[in-house]
């Protein structure tokens, strides 16, 4: 912990390095020179790769802190007492998790096919154990950090309405002994549907047979990272067709810049383009290209917009709200929608039913390889366009 918390101060300081240096350069035109540039490109180099080892130290410091956790925890219940949780019934019973991994494997299947039948899905596969899910999710999550940000629900059916108040009744003055006004609320409603995604896994039978080889932290880690990256992709910019509709393509226009390049009004346009309400949970979204281009632009009073975080779990900020970065969002090419922000709870996330695998033998049996398909059923949609607001560059 103390090694990130000197990484951050010295990413701190080769900040104000950098800030002073292209400060002490810029001519009376505000510009710099090409070599003065290369230089500040180097500096700011220096503290995108201090970010990213600050970065990877966090992630290991969170997985140490995983790793030392007791493996069972302490008996606290009085004696001849049952506690309430002891016997898990349904997938997520010791008895289906067995069979499910017993079945991955392919270790007395058909002994412990009646205990699977409780987790079929309708399309042939098992689902997976409540306990599994858990991990699947917390995968999830780790590659596309969007479902933190988001309202994750879960519904059984493929389709689900939900109602929204598109206009508010208001008060009204009125005389003493007047009549109270009528003012009511309007209701409308949005559908938020199931659309599959899938992915096929391989692994060689020598691995498979090998107690030694952890498949279900395997499958796991690679259903997250290819199911994780299309989620992100679609979430961000997806056309709503077989799959959710995209963030970008539902939010409210906030700005379009007045140029080719985005100017410290253009930022503010859109910060205060959001109303007041949304914006105490609000956040950034853009490109990594972006951020680089945010982080030369000042305040009125000569302050840079883009602040890094000297304290530990904080992230970096912009006017003081917190960004977050991913390369499906479109970069700083004229048109495109290059930067949202807003509160992003109001983006749902539906998953249907849960994760699902289906274990090919044949398919891949001359290869010496044994098949799992892996699919859920999501779907993606912003209910509240309002929430957030985008910045359009000039075309």
């Amino acid at each position: 912990m103390n090694k990130i918390l000197e990484l951050r101060e010295k990413r701190a300081a080769a900040w104000d390095a950098a800030k002073k240096f292209l400060d002490a350069k810029r001519d009376n035109k505000g510009l710099v020179s090409a070599e003065d540039t290369a230089t500040y490109d180097k500096m700011e180099a220096e503290v995108v790769a201090l970010g990213k080892e600050i970065d990877r130290l966090e992630k290991q410091a969170s997985l140490d802190a995983e790793l030392a956790r007791p493996t069972s925890d302490p008996i606290t219940n009085q004696p001849g007492t049952t506690p309430a949780n002891a016997q898990k019934t349904g997938r997520a019973s010791d008895a289906y998790k067995q069979a499910f991994w017993d079945s991955i494997r392919r270790r007395n299947f058909f002994d412990v096919k009646n205990t699977l039948n409780i987790g079929t899905d309708s399309e042939g596969g098992y689902l997976v154990p409540d306990d599994y899910e858990r991990t699947l999710v917390d995968a999830l999550k780790e590659e596309n950090f969007f479902r933190s940000l988001a309202t994750v629900i879960h519904t059984a059916s493929g389709e689900r309405k939900i109602p929204i108040v598109t206009g508010h009744g208001e008060a009204a003055w009125m005389e003493e002994g007047g009549l109270y006004p009528d003012s009511e609320d309007t209701f409308g409603q949005t559908t938020i549907s199931a659309y599959k995604l899938g992915t096929a896994i391989k692994v060689s039978d020598e691995l498979l047979n090998d107690s030694i080889f952890d498949v279900e932290a395997y499958i796991a880690t690679e259903f997250a990272r290819r199911i994780g990256t299309k989620e992100e992709e679609a979430f961000f910019v997806g056309d709503g067709s077989n799959k959710p509709t995209g963030l970008f393509g539902s939010a409210q226009d906030g700005v379009t810049t007045a140029g080719a390049n985005i100017t410290f009004d253009d930022v503010m346009d859109l910060y205060h383009s959001l109303r007041a309400p949304y914006r105490h949970r609000a956040v950034w979204l853009l490109n990594d290209t972006t951020v680089k281009a945010l982080r030369k632009l000042k305040d009125g009073n000569g302050n840079y917009i883009w602040q890094p975080s000297v304290v530990v779990g904080q992230p970096d900020m912009i006017l003081n709200r917190p960004y977050y970065t991913s390369n499906f969002i479109p970069d700083m090419t004229a048109g495109n929608k290059v930067m949202a922000f807003g509160d992003m709870s109001y983006y749902w996330i539906a998953d249907r039913q849960g994760r699902s695998f289906k274990r090919l033998n044949e398919l891949y049996a001359p290869n010496g390889q044994v098949g799992f398909l892996a699919s859920e059923r999501v779907d993606g949609k912003l209910i509240l366009p309002e929430a957030v607001k985008t910045m359009t560059l000039k075309a």
